[in-house]
């Protein structure tokens, strides 16, 4: 038998979610809610503002990551701000 974690604080089952989507996906303290199927999280379901978060997130690391490259590049150019 598998050991899932489960990583939020409210779960519900498929069938609850089939019988009230709305009142589950509200239901969640912190945006987020996780179904199960058969004991086991399938997926997790999360509120708009939550899931605008996860994509600024996943945004700010490719970012990141172009801006590390760039730096690892080593061709820069010197500004004066005045000529700006």
């Amino acid at each position: 038998m598998a050991i899932h974690q489960i990583l939020t604080q409210q779960a519900a089952s498929i069938t609850d979610l089939k019988r009230d989507p709305m009142g589950i996906a509200q239901a969640s303290e912190d945006g987020a809610v996780a179904i199960l199927n058969r004991n086991q999280p399938a997926f997790y379901c999360v509120t708009p503002a939550l899931f605008e978060y996860f994509q600024e997130l996943a945004e700010d690391a490719e970012l990141g990551k172009i801006a590390q490259e760039r730096m690892n590049n080593g061709e820069f150019i010197a500004v004066n701000l005045d000529d700006l």
